[in-house]
């Protein structure tokens, strides 16, 4: 079993799921409450991914990440190393192929939140940012959960994109699935069968948890 493509795996998945919990908030944030008309073009890109096939989103990606690139040039004369076939590149990749996994949940708890209790926080005076934190953020507890399960578990399997962004270096790019994919090609199907049966695990106990605690909690996170 590739103990370090497990770990490399869980590494990037729990990465994304940070990621998208700081970007994706304020996304969701703005889709809900915001007036514009031409709301629904910011949507469409949200949900892009959804539809689109893994391996055009990361052909795109590497492109964008390229060496010959501004952002791939601009990164490596910071950085000395290339972003296209690292573990960055293929955390950008992942950021933006499971953003809709999270932005959408987000959203939908962040609606559910009686926007008369919104605007009686406005009215005594409180801050946006602190109604937010004190009042919006605990009663979309439910949705925010959904989201961040959503992405972990959703980069955990990724494949197509994982494989065009960062390719197949051990230790750097390898992750569980693409482990998975050279144990079947080279026939070694007990081996895929135990990581299979490893990663369905993991998968399972994450989403049983998830499930458990929602149970638990009530929607305002009490």
């Amino acid at each position: 079993m590739d103990w370090e493509a497990i770990r490399l795996s869980l590494a990037l998945a729990a990465s994304t799921t940070l990621i998208l919990l700081v970007i994706g908030l304020p996304i969701a944030y703005w889709l809900t409450f915001t007036r514009f008309r031409a709301r629904f073009l910011i949507e469409a890109v949200v949900a892009l991914p959804l539809v689109l096939p893994p391996t055009v989103l990361g052909f795109y990606v590497l492109v964008a990440i390229s060496p010959r690139s501004p952002l791939g040039r601009g990164y490596e004369a910071l950085t000395g190393q290339r972003l296209a076939f690292s573990f960055e590149g293929l955390l950008l990749g992942s950021v933006l192929y499971s953003l809709p996994f999270a932005v959408q949940p987000f959203a939908a708890g962040l609606a559910s939140v009686d926007k008369t209790l919104i605007e009686a926080s406005w009215c005594l005076g409180v801050s946006r940012l602190s109604t937010f934190f004190r009042l919006i953020a605990p009663l979309s507890w439910a949705g925010i959960v959904t989201g961040m399960v959503l992405s972990f578990a959703h980069t955990l399997g990724e494949f197509g994109v994982v494989l065009m962004v960062g390719g197949n270096l051990p230790g750097v790019t390898r992750t569980v699935s693409i482990a998975i994919y050279d144990e079947v090609q080279a026939l070694d199907y007990r081996a895929a069968g135990r990581t299979s049966v490893l990663l369905l695990a993991i998968s399972f106990l994450i989403l049983l948890s998830t499930y458990a605690l929602k149970g638990r909690l009530p929607a305002d996170g009490r």
